[in-house]
């Protein structure tokens, strides 16, 4: 009888302060973020081969490599976050012995989507692990773990965000600083204010590819080289964080949204990558359908763009969205995070 284990963590909506969260912004003058995590998940799947080798699996992208010699998961190439997730959990808690297994994963939001995908991947793959050698590891544990294997072993540029979004799961007010200090500070939201947002939520989805890397790139370098412009609007964006908090747990609507607003304009400011004519002609398409705001979720220049509609505009907006090729949702705030079972 073989015994499986399968995990699943949480995407998550960017809310406020994202990009706050970046090197070299965070370690000099702190970042703040605000996110929650909606009902989208990444699953991943661990079994036992009864031969001798390492299969890894990403279901959604349709791609399989297998493995006999360990020695050629080298992390490049095709699926290297599986690679790397491997080669990390067998080097630090397996002695660096191979464990023959299949390993495949499921995400329900393309890569790219500003969902924070990519993250959330890693996470949830520890977590499946977590439960297959009894590790115990906290969320804060894994997040470090997961970023530490995004950003460090695999080079692939980001912030910390997302990590810890899939990890803790619900509202969450992080503060991120210098030395890897992250302090992740779960909002008591009441429910009836979650509720009225979920009602105007509107997801959509623009179908426009982007490099989130492109973007944080120069971003990154902007502030490298010390750009007035891009480091005041970060400033501002940061400060966002702290206003939409406060607007959410005094239930202020009319402040969310003049708070969301100006997170976008912000964000603009800080890259000339973050938006592009097709993304302004889907904000300005919703807004005159009836939309009373909305911005880009994660890095920008594609993916989901959320808005803030009311109910009796939601058709409304939703067809003259659609008939751009994209696609609209809704969603759900969830307030569990990562999470991993045993089944037969």
């Amino acid at each position: 009888m073989n015994l499986k284990v399968r995990a699943r963590a949480p995407l998550r909506l960017g809310l406020a302060g994202g990009g706050s969260d970046l090197s070299p912004y965070s370690d000099t003058y702190g970042g703040y973020v605000l996110n929650a995590t909606i009902d989208k998940y990444v699953y991943t799947s661990i079994s036992f081969n009864s031969e001798p080798s390492v299969r890894l699996v990403s279901i959604d992208q349709d791609l399989s490599l297998e493995f006999s010699v360990i020695d050629d998961l080298k992390t490049d190439n095709k699926l290297i976050l599986h690679k790397a997730v491997y080669n990390h959990i067998i080097s630090t808690y397996n002695d660096s012995n191979p464990i023959y297994i299949e390993l495949s994963t499921y995400c329900e939001a393309p890569f790219g989507s500003g969902l924070g995908s990519s993250s959330t991947l890693v996470v949830s793959m520890i977590q499946a692990f977590d439960e297959l050698l009894n590790l115990s590891l906290d969320n804060y544990q894994i997040a470090h773990m997961a970023h530490y294997i995004e950003r460090v072993v695999c080079k692939l540029q980001g912030g910390r965000q997302d990590q810890y979004s899939a990890a803790f799961g619900g509202f969450n007010f992080m503060e991120f600083h210098s030395n890897d200090l992250v302090i992740v500070n779960p909002l008591r939201i009441p429910k009836s204010t979650i509720s009225q947002f979920e009602s105007v939520l509107l997801l959509y989805s623009s179908g426009i590819s982007r490099s989130s890397a492109s973007i944080i790139s120069d971003q990154t370098n902007s502030l490298n080289i010390n750009k007035s412009n891009v480091l005041n609007a970060m400033h501002k964006i940061k400060n966002e964080a702290l206003l939409m908090k406060s607007h959410l747990l005094r239930d202020d609507f009319s402040g969310l949204i003049n708070s969301i607003s100006c997170g976008w304009e912000h964000k603009k400011a800080t890259s000339d990558y973050i938006s592009n004519p097709q993304i302004e002609r889907c904000y300005e398409i919703a807004m005159n359908s009836g939309a009373l705001t909305g911005k880009i979720s994660g890095a920008g220049g594609g993916g989901f763009i959320w808005f803030i509609v009311p109910l009796e505009k939601r058709k409304n907006v939703m067809q003259c969205l659609d008939k751009l090729g994209g696609a609209t949702s809704s969603c759900h705030f969830v307030s569990t995070g990562s999470e991993s079972w045993k089944y037969l």
